[in-house]
């Protein structure tokens, strides 16, 4: 509505309100607790304004509020005591603002919290401690910040989440033990971080995970044992790395249902033999682009139910004649952009084509 003022009695007139929305308006300042006559509101929306401050007794005794949305702002710092009161609070939306820092007790009234959002803001730390309190919290959306370190067990206490997204931000490591105590997790991101190197011990029991992203990295390498608590993985995308050269023989040992694994425009030369060995269940494989020179000749043996194959542009010039005779549902296989070597070498490959 282009609103540009509230004038301060605004809602004096109407103490019963449960919802009030003032989204996608021009506001730019709000009147000193404009808001304190609605004791019986449940949701107050002011995402989309030009809110830069926000005075921290705003929602002073709205102890009903449920919702509150402050999105799409140009706030960059909030004061510590700003949501004390509001413990009965179910979502609170931060996201896309000019957050640089949040106090370490910011959130820590907020027990009834389940739903987080701070992403597309500019923070470049998380606080120890910050959300030690929020143990009913389902979501926390920390993605397209500037976050560089995270502290040893910060997420620690949150051990009913089910989605946590830190991508897009400045990672270059992470504490041991950072992702344990999370079991209700569903949805995991943390691509496009520039992680130079992952610890043994990162992920905990996250027997819920389908599907992980873990691409666009500085990695050159992981640990063996990264996906080993992720059983009910499905689809995996490791993929657009440009660094990762090696992997670990065991990396794939623990994925009973994974049906799609990327594995493409990463650096990869060699394989070992046994990598694919444990998943049977597999029915895509992206390889392509990568600098692939050979492959050993039992590298697909176990995978009966692979459909589909994409090995294009790498650096084979043979393969193995044998290679896919285990191999009875594949239906596509892509080998396009290597230097083959059509001399008597390629004789077995060629025959099984």
């Amino acid at each position: 509505s282009h609103l540009h003022t509230i004038h301060p009695l605004a809602f004096r007139a109407a103490p019963q309100l449960k919802s009030v929305m003032l989204t996608d308006n021009d506001l730019s300042t709000l009147p000193v607790r404009v808001f304190s006559p609605l004791t019986m509101v449940e949701e107050i929306y002011l995402d989309g304004n030009q809110l830069e401050i926000i005075g921290p007794d705003m929602f002073e005794g709205l102890s009903g509020l449920l919702v509150l949305g402050l999105s799409r702002n140009k706030i960059r710092n909030l004061p510590s005591d700003m949501f004390d009161g509001l413990t009965n609070l179910f979502l609170l939306n931060l996201g896309r603002n000019n957050i640089k820092k949040l106090a370490p007790t910011m959130f820590h009234s907020l027990t009834k919290l389940k739903r987080l959002r701070i992403y597309h803001n500019e923070l470049e730390v998380l606080e120890a401690g910050i959300f030690d309190r929020l143990v009913n919290l389902e979501a926390l959306n920390l993605q397209h910040n500037q976050i560089k370190t995270i502290p040893p067990r910060v997420f620690w206490s949150l051990g009913n989440l089910r989605e946590l997204t830190m991508s897009s931000n400045r990672l270059e490591g992470v504490p041991h033990k950072s992702f344990y105590n999370m079991p209700k997790l569903k949805k995991f991101t943390i691509y496009s971080n520039p992680l130079l190197s992952l610890p043994e011990e990162l992920m905990g029991h996250m027997p819920y995970i389908t599907q992980f992203y873990l691409y666009d990295t500085h990695l050159t390498t992981v640990p063996g044992n990264l996906f080993a608590n992720m059983s009910g993985l499905q689809d995996l995308s490791f993929h657009l790395n440009d660094w990762l050269r090696y992997l670990p023989p065991d990396l794939f040992c623990c994925l009973p249902n994974l049906k799609k694994l990327s594995l493409r425009n990463n650096s990869l030369q060699d394989l070992h033999p046994n990598l694919f060995s444990m998943l049977t269940t597999l029915e895509t494989l992206y390889l392509h682009n990568n600098k692939l020179k050979t492959l050993p000749d039992s590298i697909f043996q176990k995978l009966t139910l692979l459909v589909t194959i994409d090995l294009k542009n790498n650096n084979l010039n043979t393969l193995p004649g044998d290679i896919f005779l285990s191999n009875t549902a594949l239906k596509a296989l892509t080998l396009s952009g290597n230097p083959w070597d059509c001399s008597c070498t390629i004789r077995g490959f060629a025959r099984w084509i």
